[in-house]
């Protein structure tokens, strides 16, 4: 029976590729902190790791000076995406809306996203990735969704056009 169920959850973990794991082990010294800021915005946002080991994004978003974003991103060199279909997230939010976003390359001034919203309580959402649509400073862009192999940044982002305190806590980032 035991033998068994570690077979079950083997195959479960093959089918599935780790982007990012936070735990209390882990490094965060890598993910950075991007706000309106550097368009003159009055935004403020940080990534920490919780004692518990999950990465807290939390800060406030303001509108100030035409500002109204902020998000944390983190660089990586992932190859075969094409095998994946979704991105799974384990995490909890607070009951706003947040964006993913995904590059194929860091010299790319656009990202795919896909916009998902938080109920409170601990959750696993799933995202397609060919759902996820190309934009650049809060336009879509006339190009295909995503339909790439690479993966060189992935990000969180929190815009909802209003002024807001947020804070969402992450426990990994798969491709599934």
């Amino acid at each position: 029976m035991i033998r068994t169920i570690l077979i079950i959850l083997i195959l479960c973990h093959l089918n599935e590729l780790q982007l990012y794991d936070f735990n209390e082990n882990t490094s965060i010294n890598n993910w950075v902190i991007v706000e309106d800021r550097v368009m003159g915005g009055r935004s403020s946002a940080s990534i920490k790791l919780t004692g518990e080991g999950h990465a807290n994004f939390s800060g406030f978003v303001s509108l100030e000076n035409n500002g109204g974003f902020a998000s944390a991103r983190y660089r990586l060199n992932v190859e075969g995406v094409q095998r994946y279909s979704k991105v799974v997230i384990r995490l909890k939010g607070d009951r706003k809306n947040y964006q993913f976003r995904l590059k194929n390359q860091l010299s790319d001034r656009h990202s795919y996203i896909k916009e998902f919203a938080t109920s409170g309580e601990w959750q696993k959402i799933e995202l397609n990735l060919s759902d996820m649509y190309p934009g650049f400073r809060g336009r879509t862009l006339d190009i295909p969704n995503w339909d790439h192999d690479r993966i060189q940044e992935i990000s969180f982002l929190i815009g909802n056009k209003t002024n807001e305190e947020f804070s969402l806590l992450i426990d990994y980032i798969r491709l599934k």
